[in-house]
């Protein structure tokens, strides 16, 4: 029986990236993890731990040794490995020589390709020892680090330089090296609160030593669930609600050891700066937490993580204080200097900011935004003015101190700045607004200025970019270009903004500069490219919808999504109906026969010439539907156009069942075939029920 042990691993480095920290360890154990089942290596539970000097992995029960394995090696044909005497051929002897054993020892295998000769033997398993140092260096080499530094005179490569390693099964040190350095059980604790090296007596004793002797909490979780206590506590004894996302608390925790939260305050005159900026102050340059009142407004104090615990706290806070004083005083300079400019002036000023090589200036993608936007509101039956002057306006933030400072405030100051000259309050808004959605569940604009003025902007990036020839490949998006269409997407469907897409598309694809000779092939490049993130987000969404619904409604081309989602929405409900099931094989019955026959386009039909029962009434029932569809089609009531068409499951089913419509007379074929191609017009004019496959009970 093989016996079982807990394994630790650590790498002890120089301070890794905190936005990474959490990152590199959630990789590191499905690395490890992925290593250890290659290498046949049973064991238990995982856990990973991360702190900003090291990267370390609890393996429970790992085993000792791989498990013994029974392999088949497969040689010749028996017919091949001996001649017509019985005697071993070269082929035999070759293949009795590559097994380590004599042709006598070697077995038959008899299967339906015919007798082979085969070796069995057992494979002794290695021991676990003599894997693991290579599985954590595979580990290593595989982590998501885009730049790798050497360090010294070495030649081992790494995010942050590596200065110890710890490779322990149960209370053994594992022999062996991972970038450089030998396995041993001692680690390091906290910079100033330890000094010299921590023994480690087993995995189970690693994260308590590290906390009781080295003032490291080694736990990513449990540290940043200390932190999140803290900072709740510390502002609510200052009165208010800490303001920070889960990014900002990974931060603070991928950068804290031993995490001491600490209130300090600043000037409240500073609170005359825009929300937005103090918070970007405060979260962005010094990772503090602003605290706001139960109103939602910001209070002259912020919360800060010492990395250790402090004889004298006052001094801690003390300087805190001072370091965040000028950092506030310069964005109140930036606010009052910026305004000394209006966003008008600084809007000419943007024909000298290239923009992107090949796609003019800011000046003149501010001009395509604003057309693109102009006729949007045109097909939405809007006056154009507002946004226009938003799309124009729009860019001109991007020169102001303020933004220099704090990019992640573009479209925010101009929002702010718009107002305080007195710009249409739309305006203002939509400014507020042209690059919202930003991220996954992000807002979408409010307003309907902001919300034409995102998509405009969007698509006008979007043709830039395809124009360029410079579209997304593999993982590689570089302009953000599927987050970009996504956001167009959820804007449209989300928003209920009933556009024609594809006209727009093409618009923003002919106004681009370098578009080219091949403007066609661009737009229909970049058109596949929604289509497919719109793919995605219907299939990922939690409306249900499957691909053969999907491909059912897209090959008639909605050219407005909310007109797409309708009809999916509708085709979702059909196929749970009981004639949904027929209704679909009988349209890809008709799609076939109609292709087979290369009339699809059906032809004329005769009425004189419907001889059959069946086929008579299917025609009259089809001129029935007919009536009553075409004005549920033109209110999009799809799911009611639908519904009475599922009426004609009887009359199709039973023409199918009685006529032939292959017949050799050839006119009476040809009259079938066009009532067929009128029955699959019928359906087509929701969507193509020939692509579904509807689940049979």
């Amino acid at each position: 029986m093989t016996n079982s042990r807990d394994l630790l691993v650590e790498i002890g480095t120089e301070e890794l990236p905190p936005k990474a920290l959490k990152t590199l360890m959630d990789a590191f154990r499905d690395g490890l993890t992925a290593g250890l089942a290659d290498a046949r290596l049973t064991h238990g539970d995982v856990r990973a731990y991360a702190s900003p000097r090291r990267l370390a992995l609890w393996v429970q029960a790992l085993v000792d040794r791989q498990a013994d394995r029974e392999v088949l090696q497969k040689g010749p044909p028996v017919a091949i490995g001996f001649d017509e005497d019985g005697a071993p051929t070269k082929a035999a002897e070759a293949f009795a020589r590559k097994c380590g054993v004599d042709v006598a020892d070697l077995e038959r295998d008899k299967t339906d390709a015919g007798e082979w000769l085969v070796f069995n033997s057992v494979e002794a398993g290695q021991s676990t020892a003599s894997l693991v140092p290579d599985i954590v260096q595979r580990a290593l080499d595989n982590l998501p680090i885009p730049r790798r530094m050497r360090w010294g005179a070495r030649e081992d490569e790494f995010v942050r330089p590596v200065h110890w390693l710890i490779i322990m099964h149960g209370n053994e040190v594992v022999p062996g090296s991972v970038l450089g350095l030998q396995a041993g059980n001692t680690t390091r604790g906290h910079r100033f609160h330890t000094r010299g090296d921590i023994e480690i007596a087993s995995a189970a004793d690693y994260g308590k030593t590290l906390e009781t002797k080295g003032y490291v909490i080694a736990d990513f979780a449990e540290r940043r669930e200390k932190i999140v206590r803290q900072v709740i506590g510390e502002a609510k004894r200052a009165g208010g609600t800490a303001v920070g996302g889960d990014e900002l608390f990974d931060e603070v925790t991928a950068l804290t050891e031993w995490p001491v939260a600490l209130a300090g305050s600043f000037d409240e005159s500073f609170l005359a700066l825009p929300r937005e900026v103090i918070v970007a102050t405060l979260t962005g340059h010094q990772r503090y937490f602003p605290v706001e009142d139960k109103e939602g407004r910001l209070l002259p104090v912020f919360i800060t993580l010492a990395n250790l615990e402090s004889k004298d706290p006052d001094k801690v806070r003390d300087g805190n204080e001072r370091v965040i004083r000028p950092r506030l005083a310069d964005a109140k300079f930036f606010w009052e200097t910026d305004q000394q400019v209006s966003l008008a002036d600084r809007a000419a000023s943007l024909k000298k900011v290239v923009y992107q090589k090949g796609l003019g200036t800011l000046h003149d993608k501010s001009i395509r935004v604003a057309a693109l936007a102009t006729l949007i509101a045109e097909q939405l039956d809007i006056d154009p003015t507002e946004v226009t002057r938003a799309a124009v306006l729009a860019k001109s933030d991007l020169l102001t101190g303020m933004v220099g400072e704090f990019p992640e405030l573009q479209g925010t100051m101009g929002a702010y700045y718009a107002k305080a000259q007195n710009e249409p309050a739309a305006v203002s808004l939509a400014i507020g607004e042209q690059y919202l959605p930003r991220y996954a569940g992000d807002d979408l604009p409010s307003s309907e200025a902001g919300q034409i003025l995102a998509i405009a902007d969007k698509l006008d990036t979007l043709a830039g970019v395809f124009v360029l020839g410079k579209k997304p490949t593999g993982n590689r998006d570089p302009f953000g270009l599927r987050r970009a269409a996504l956001g167009v997407i959820r804007i449209l469907v989300e928003r209920r903004i009933d556009i024609d897409l594809a006209s727009i598309v093409e618009a923003a694809v002919v106004q681009q500069p370098a578009s080219g000779d091949d403007q066609g092939a661009t737009r229909d490049a970049l058109h596949e490219f929604i289509m497919d993130r719109l793919r995605t987000y219907f299939l990922d969404g939690d409306g249900g919808f499957t691909a053969d619904m999907f491909e059912a409604v897209r090959v008639r081309g909605p050219r407005s999504l909310v007109d797409f989602r309708e009809r999916l929405v509708a085709l979702s409900g059909f196929v749970d109906m009981e004639p949904a099931v027929s209704l679909a094989a009988a349209n890809k019955r008709t799609a076939n026969i109609l292709r087979q026959a290369d009339r699809e386009d059906g032809g004329s039909l005769d009425t004189a010439l419907l001889q059959d029962d069946a086929e008579r009434v299917l025609y009259h029932a089809m001129q029935s539907a007919r009536q009553d569809v075409a004005p549920l089609i033109d209110k999009r009531a799809y799911a009611d156009s639908l519904r009475r068409l599922a009426e004609l499951r009887t009359p199709v089913d039973s023409f199918f069942d009685d006529v032939m419509v292959m017949t050799e007379d050839q006119a009476l074929r040809n009259n079938r075939l066009a009532l067929l191609a009128e029955l699959r017009a019928l359906f087509l004019d929701v969507a193509d029920l020939s692509r579904l496959t509807p689940a049979q009970d």
